[in-house]
């Protein structure tokens, strides 16, 4: 999450001594507390946002509404309920090349859907 170095790190405490002086261990108490409300609040907002959903999305997930996270599940994760035992789609023509093994020979084409282009 944050790039910072050995070298950074020691000039960022440095930094905060001689800004903060003898007063680092109170404010980095009240930082602390801070911060576990905060995660606190975001836990007690997550299980009102679950509890108000109601009972038909008892398994959703809040991280899925992440961008990234969304588009990883649904573009990049393979369907497993869709594959036969070949691990081809159920829906999708089997394309056989003359080798059998999945690879094209030197100036063999592959195969071409006409109705995908």
């Amino acid at each position: 999450m944050f790039d910072v170095g050995l070298g950074e790190m020691a000039v960022l405490v440095v930094l905060a001594l001689v800004i903060f002086g003898d007063k680092l261990p109170q404010v980095a108490g009240q930082a602390g507390r801070m911060l576990r409300q905060f995660r606190q609040m975001a836990n007690s907002a997550r299980a009102d946002l679950q509890e108000g959903l109601g009972p038909e999305f008892k398994d959703f997930d809040i991280n899925d509404l992440n961008p990234k996270t969304f588009v990883r599940k649904h573009l990049f994760e393979e369907d497993d309920t869709s594959l036969n035992k070949s691990g081809v789609f159920d829906d999708e023509p089997s394309y056989a090349t003359a080798a059998g093994n999945g690879q094209l020979d030197y100036g063999e084409r592959p195969p071409f859907d006409t109705e995908a282009t």
